[in-house]
């Protein structure tokens, strides 16, 4: 309990602690200035979900993100606020069905539903504040207050191919700050990096934030988290591990769960959920040719309590890709299966679905009917780039689930304290989910300004047939613009 209360007041203690920073420091600004800095994303959200008359699976809405904040850095301090503006425009009324396994047509309805039945939620909040303290030891710092916090990304590495597997391929899949979405996601709490050179050992503890789906990200949820990692990179760049271990817990007992077990059963389980997930992962990269191998695998094993239940279930992964370096573009074509587990009865005392914790599940899921639970997904890619400043990647996936007997999953984690954060619709004793492809083009337009592209098209199958009987078909896409601006303040202003 009182460790509960610290972290629900640490946004008003780093409040405190910057204002008698900048006191401490206020004929200093010359030494240690002053950055503020400026993130605005504004997308336009295109759908075509599967098909549930009369309601509607096709709509357009505007998606507005505004970021703004301040730091410096002094001595072995630094300090960060930043504040969020969120706005969804025209999000659409009538693209929610009654039937409870059509449910929410595309991310539009969730924007709708989880902010009061309202077309045009916005909200301002507290994203970061934090206040850092970074002792003698090489690579060693210790943060506290609110802040974004991804797995996968304690330790940075200077190779292109490395750090590109490591973003887009290992961070995000079990803690993330789901920045896809309109509000993200934050924590309270502590974290700390020990380490010298190539090595890093990475702790947090902290309570999860509203946000997500939610406009407000300012309320805390009765979510929290451990985390435990080391990680080592190798001299030469060319190869990254880590190894993790992940406490959660899931105190938010009026909810109902989503789980295969019946609505009746689950509506009775009050209970609290309490994992502990332990896996590892390993990135390499080997010249070969003209060009390099890659290689990827990652792992995990989760055991605890799903309320009444036992828990015990698992994932992983296993990729491998080929880039051709000497090539003015670098195309680079990769594939690789993914495998998480589903629960196969749906009546005996163990969940067995593997529980994707708080991630930023449309990195793996970039057509957003999906994540990683009791899933199998086999994929190629193939990333290009044109040009210094733009980026193009193709992505073909095949879709079954693990069990049959378990649920079709979307969602990322929890983001509110009054919606569980997964949902889940029934196999009906199907296993073939989907195919899709799809295409994006990430351009770097000037220093400050990037123009992104996404279009995907989604074919399903026995799964989604039987649940949208009227059209099994998925279209999927957006066109947003991202600008970034940072500026040093050196003095102050003159009264």
């Amino acid at each position: 309990m009182k460790s509960c209360c610290f972290l629900k007041a640490a946004p008003v203690l780093i409040l405190t602690l910057v204002v008698q920073l900048c006191a401490a420091q206020g004929d200093s600004l010359k030494k240690f200035p002053v950055s503020f800095s400026v993130y605005d994303r504004t997308r336009v959200d295109i759908w075509k979900w599967f098909a549930a008359p009369p309601y509607q699976n096709e709509y357009a809405y505007l998606q507005s993100l505004l970021r703004f904040g301040i730091s410096q850095h002094v001595k072995r301090w630094d300090w960060q606020l930043e504040g969020a503006q969120t706005a969804i425009l025209a999000a659409p009324s009538n693209a929610v069905s009654p039937m409870s396994a059509q449910g929410q047509l595309g991310l539009g309805a969730t924007y709708y539903q989880w902010n009061g039945n309202n077309a045009y939620p916005a909200a301002f909040f507290l994203k970061q504040g934090f206040v850092r303290y970074q002792p003698p030891a090489v690579m060693s710092n210790v943060r506290i207050g609110r802040f974004e916090f991804i797995d996968g990304q304690e330790i940075h590495a200077k190779n292109q191919s490395v750090t590109w597997i490591q973003n887009n391929r290992i961070a995000h899949r079990l803690i993330g700050n789901f920045a896809f979405s309109e509000a993200q996601r934050s924590f309270d709490g502590i974290e700390g990096h020990f380490g010298s050179g190539s090595w890093d050992t990475t702790a947090l503890g902290a309570r999860a934030d509203q946000g997500v789906f939610n406009m407000n990200g300012n309320p805390e949820l009765n979510v929290d988290l451990q985390y435990l990692a080391l990680s080592h990179l190798t001299s030469h760049d060319r190869m990254l591990w880590r190894a993790f271990a992940i406490g959660y817990h899931d105190g938010r007992t009026g909810l109902t769960k989503t789980d295969n077990r019946a609505l009746a059963v689950r509506q009775t389980d009050h209970a609290n959920i309490r994992i502990g997930t332990y896996g590892g992962n390993l990135v390499a990269v080997a010249p070969a040719g003209p060009g390099q191998f890659d290689f990827l695998t990652w792992g995990a094993l989760q055991n605890g309590r799903w309320g009444n239940l036992n828990h015990q279930s698992k994932a992983g992964a296993v990729e491998a890709g080929y880039q051709l370096v000497n090539v003015p573009s670098m195309p680079w074509i990769r594939g690789g299966y993914f495998y998480g587990s589903g629960d196969i009865n749906n009546s005996d005392n163990l969940h067995q679905t593997f529980f994707q914790l708080l991630p930023t599940p449309r990195i793996y899921a970039r057509s957003p009917f999906f994540n990683l639970m009791n899933n199998r997904d086999g994929f190629v890619q193939i990333i290009d780039r044109p040009g210094k400043s733009i980026e193009m990647r193709a992505d073909l996936h095949w879709l079954k689930l693990t069990s049959n007997t378990d649920l079709w999953y979307s969602g990322g984690g929890a983001f509110d304290n009054k919606v569980f954060g997964y949902t889940g619709r029934p196999s009906n004793d199907f296993s073939s989910l989907a195919s899709f492809v799809d295409l994006s083009s990430d351009w770097q337009a000037t220093s400050h300004l990037a123009i992104n592209f996404y279009f995907t098209q989604t074919y399903g199958r026995t799964v989604i047939s039987a649940i949208y009987p009227a059209g099994a078909t998925e279209r999927y896409g957006y066109i947003e613009m991202v600008y970034r601006w940072s500026r040093n303040l050196t003095k102050l202003p003159q009264k």
